[in-house]
C-alpha cells in the first residue's frame, strides 16, 4: 500500500509540475521574484553608507532587503496554484483523477517548494553578488570593520540559506491558506494581512515587551530574523528559532487547508 501511495504521489507531482511549467504566467512570476528581490537588494546596497567605523549596520541583511518584497510574489505563485484551478473549474478534473485530496495538496506543496526554492536561490545569490560589488564603495570595508561578503562566512551563509528557506515557507503558508479559502483574491489578502499585520502592530504599540513579543510570534518578523548577522544578542528571537516560528505557521495553514480540502466539496 505504501509503495502504491508513493507511486501515486510521484505521478501527481509530475502532473502538477506539468501544469505549472506549461502556464507561462507562473514562469513570469518566478522571473519577477528573481528580478524584484535582486534589484531591491542592489538598490539598498547602492544607497547604504558607512562613513566611519562601527556604523551599526548589518551589510548582509541590507543586501537581502529584497526578500521582504519578493515574498509577495512567492505567495502569489502558491495562491494561483490552487486558486486558478478553483476559478476555472479544473479542480474537479484534478480531484477526479486523484481522489485522495491530501495527495493533491502534498503534490502541489512539493512543486511549489521546488520552484520557489530554485527561483529564491537565484534571487538571493544575485542579491549577495550585487552587495559584494557595491557595498565596499560605500564604506563597508575592512577599515571600517566589515569584511567582504562571502558565503564562507558562517553567519552570512546562514542568512543566505535561511532567506531561501524563508521564501519557500511563505509560499507553503500561502498554499495552505489558498486551499482553505479557495478564492485567489481573498487568499492573497489573507496572506498579506497575516504577513504584514505583526510589523504594523509593532509600529503602533508603545510597550517594548509587547512589541518584542509580536516580533517573536509574527511569521514575517520572526522568520526574517534569520537574515541577521550582527548584534544577535539583541534580537527578539534567534535566527533559526524565528525561522522555526514561520515553519509552524506554514504547517498550521497547510493542516487547515488540507482538512478543508478533504472534508468540503469542491
Amino acid at each position: 500500500m505504501r509503495r502504491m501511495s508513493a507511486t501515486g504521489l510521484r505521478r501527481t507531482v509530475h502532473a502538477e509540475w506539468t501544469k505549472l511549467r506549461t502556464d507561462t504566467g507562473h514562469a513570469w512570476l518566478l522571473l519577477g521574484l528573481v528580478a524584484v528581490t535582486a534589484s531591491v537588494g542592489a538598490a539598498v546596497a547602492a544607497t547604504a553608507r558607512c562613513p566611519a567605523s562601527a556604523c551599526g549596520q548589518d551589510p548582509v541583511r541590507l543586501t537581502l532587503t529584497g526578500v521582504s518584497l519578493g515574498q509577495t510574489i512567492a505567495a502569489i505563485v502558491a495562491v494561483l496554484v490552487v486558486g486558478h484551478e478553483y476559478g476555472t473549474g479544473l479542480i474537479h478534473t484534478t480531484l477526479a483523477a486523484v481522489p485522495r485530496r491530501t495527495t493533491v495538496l502534498a503534490a502541489k506543496a512539493a512543486v511549489v517548494s521546488g520552484t520557489v526554492f530554485a527561483a529564491g536561490t537565484v534571487a538571493v545569490l544575485a542579491s549577495v553578488l550585487a552587495g559584494r560589488g557595491l557595498l565596499p564603495g560605500n564604506g563597508f570595508t575592512p577599515a571600517h570593520g566589515y569584511a567582504a561578503l562571502s558565503l564562507t562566512d558562517g553567519p552570512a551563509l546562514r542568512a543566505v540559506s535561511g532567506s531561501v528557506i524563508y521564501l519557500v515557507l511563505v509560499a507553503l503558508l500561502a498554499l495552505g491558506i489558498a486551499a482553505a479559502v479557495r478564492d485567489a483574491a481573498v487568499a492573497m489578502g489573507v496572506v498579506l494581512g497575516l504577513l504584514y499585520l505583526f510589523p504594523l502592530l509593532s509600529h503602533v504599540v508603545t510597550d517594548p515587551d509587547l512589541r518584542r513579543h509580536l516580533a517573536q510570534i509574527g511569521p514575517m518578523p520572526a522568520g526574517l530574523a534569520v537574515q541577521a548577522t550582527t548584534d544577535l544578542r539583541h534580537l527578539p528571537i534567534g535566527p533559526w528559532a524565528g525561522l522555526g516560528v514561520l515553519a509552524l505557521w506554514a504547517a498550521g495553514t497547510l493542516l487547515i487547508g488540507g482538512t478543508v480540502l478533504r472534508f468540503r466539496d469542491a
